[in-house]
C-alpha cells in the first residue's frame, strides 16, 4: 500500500488543494495527516473540512491544540498566537469539535506517527542528528513519521552507529527497508527550507521506500487570504520565500 503523508497545512487552502490534486494523480491509496490543520493561514474551515473528507489518519498539532484551548497562546510567537486567536473566533463549531478529537501521536500501527517527535509529540523540533538520536532511543517503531519543523528531511541510524540525516529535496527516494528512520514530509502550508512549493511524502509500505514531493500552488492567493483575515503581513510575505 502507498500512503501520501502531509503535515503543517496551516489553513493554506491554495496549497492544500494543489497537494490533494497531486495526490489524486499519484498511486497513493490513503492520505495521512500529521497535524497542524490550522494556524497562520486564512482558510481554517475548508482546510479542516478537506482533511476530514480525505485523510484516513489525522493527528493534532500544537496549533490545533492551541485553537481548542489545550495549549496556552502565550507559548506561541506573536504571529502564531494572533492566528490561533483569530481562528478560535471564526472557525465553525463542527470543525472546532473535530480538532478537539485529535491527538499528537498514533503509535498503534507498524509506522510511528508523531506531530513533532517521539519524545515530545506536540512540541519538539527534530532538526539535528543529536535530537534524532535521542528520539530513536525512545522510538518503539523502526520507522516513524514526524512533522512540526516545516522542513522535509530524514534521519536514519544503523546498528552500532549514530544517526545521520539531512534536508531532502524534490525527487529524493530512500530505501527504508533497513535501519531506524525518522521521516518528515515537510510543510504543505508554510515550508521553511527555502523552497516555497508545498511539500509532501509518498510512502510505499510494501516496498519500504519513501519519495519526497513538491507541488506548486497559488502563493499570491494564499497570501491574499491571510491579508483578508487581517493577520500579520509577515505571515503572507514569508510564503514566497519558503521561510
Amino acid at each position: 500500500m502507498k500512503v501520501a503523508v502531509v503535515s503543517d497545512i496551516h489553513a493554506n487552502l491554495h496549497a492544500f488543494e494543489a497537494v490533494l490534486e497531486a495526490v489524486a494523480e499519484s498511486d497513493a491509496h490513503e492520505l495521512w495527516c500529521l497535524g497542524d490543520l490550522v494556524g497562520y493561514g486564512g482558510d481554517p474551515d475548508p482546510c479542516v473540512e478537506l482533511t476530514r473528507s480525505h485523510a484516513a489518519v489525522c493527528l493534532g498539532g500544537n496549533h490545533d491544540m492551541a485553537v481548542v484551548g489545550e495549549l496556552p497562546l502565550e507559548d506561541f510567537s506573536r504571529g502564531a498566537g494572533l492566528a490561533a486567536q483569530w481562528t478560535r473566533e471564526v472557525i465553525a463549531p463542527e470543525n472546532l469539535a473535530f480538532l478537539a478529537t485529535l491527538q499528537p501521536q498514533d503509535s498503534e500501527g507498524p509506522i510511528g506517527l508523531y506531530h513533532a517527535s517521539p519524545r515530545n509529540p506536540a512540541w519538539e523540533y527534530v532538526l539535528s542528528a543529536l535530537l534524532a538520536n535521542l528520539c530513536l532511543d525512545v522510538q518503539r517503531e523502526r520507522v516513524a513519521l514526524i512533522g512540526h519543523s516545516h522542513v522535509a528531511l530524514s534521519f536514519t541510524r544503523h546498528e552500532g552507529e549514530t544517526a545521520t540525516g539531512e534536508p531532502r529535496r524534490e525527487g529524493t527516494q530512500l530505501d527504508i527497508s533497513r535501519g531506524e528512520w525518522l521521516l518528515n514530509p515537510g510543510s504543505v502550508g508554510q515550508p521553511r527550507d527555502g523552497d516555497p512549493r508545498a511539500s509532501w511524502l509518498l510512502l510505499d509500505l510494501d516496498e519500504q521506500r519513501a519519495s519526497f514531493k513538491r507541488t506548486s500552488y497559488d502563493i499570491a492567493g494564499a497570501a491574499g487570504a491571510i491579508r483578508a483575515a487581517h493577520l500579520p503581513d509577515s505571515l503572507a510575505e514569508r510564503l514566497q520565500y519558503g521561510q
